[in-house]
């Protein structure tokens, strides 16, 4: 069973990757769209640091490791997470149906019919260049340990953001349309978490801390590397915290997936 449950993803992701490199230009300009889109942000941080040195303390290598991690994340995430990502669609479209029908578990087909291999060479590229550009000159003495750590925290991150998605794709089971929750709760987030958090309003902080918690993605993983000042004024555990909220908030997602499939009534299309 588990050599053929391997040998079906090999089927999937060999059909999928055909089917986005079809057309090797296209493929390689719309990659290249994805990253030189997402970077436009990081060359506005980079001229207004020019001028301003740090925010809240944090100088612009800083600012670049910490959105390396945001990036990075995204683009493992979305290889694996796609489906969820444009679930809605899937339901409403009746797509789904045809899932239910197969022998093969539904969240399983989700996951690996489809990947956007596009933003996950956009972002993942984008992260990439930014780790190379700032790992040397944050000071971070890396050793195998950190190298460990961040393996992990990279791994955790991954499923923050995958359970964040698999939460978002259930409520269509009973909304059908739910991509105004997806922009105020993930995409918005989103935006919040490529900065250090102590820089927003109390409130703002709460919410990417305790209900989206892109903070756990990105920053204080980043603040076990960094120690940077603004640390002081949140509790030291946070650093260590990102591979268990991942894996828990996933096991929370994937329960209320497994009760909500029940409900699930089709579009009729």
């Amino acid at each position: 069973m588990r050599n053929d449950t391997l040998n079906v993803i090999g089927v999937y992701t060999k059909t999928i990757m055909k089917a986005w490199f079809q057309y090797k230009v296209d493929a390689v300009l719309r990659s290249l769209a994805v990253f030189l889109r997402e970077a436009t942000g990081i060359i506005v941080i980079y001229f207004t640091l020019l001028k301003f040195d740090s925010l809240n303390g944090w100088n612009m290598y800083e600012m670049f490791f910490l959105f390396s991690l945001l990036f990075l994340t995204y683009g493992i995430m979305i290889l694996f997470f796609t489906g969820l990502r444009d679930f809605g669609r899937t339901v409403r479209d009746g797509s789904f149906d045809r899932f239910i029908l197969r022998p093969r578990g539904l969240l399983f087909q989700i996951i690996f019919v489809n990947a956007d291999w596009f933003a996950a060479i956009g972002h993942g590229g984008l992260g990439l260049v930014l780790f190379l550009i700032s790992a040397g000159k944050v000071g971070v003495s890396w050793n195998l340990g950190l190298a460990l750590y961040y393996i992990v925290t990279i791994l955790g991150g991954v499923l923050i953001q995958g359970a964040i998605f698999l939460f978002l794709a259930t409520l269509n089971i009973y909304l059908m349309e739910t991509n105004s929750l997806k922009e105020l709760f993930y995409w918005n987030m989103r935006k919040f978490a490529g900065y250090p958090i102590s820089v927003f309003h109390k409130s703002v902080q709460a919410l990417l801390i305790y209900v989206v918690p892109f903070a756990f993605v990105n920053y204080f993983p980043c603040q076990f590397l960094l120690r940077k000042e603004d640390m002081g004024q949140y509790p030291e555990i946070f650093m260590y915290m990102t591979p268990f909220i991942g894996v828990g908030m996933f096991a929370v997602a994937y329960l209320f997936w497994k009760y909500s499939i029940r409900f699930y009534k089709s579009s009729g299309n």
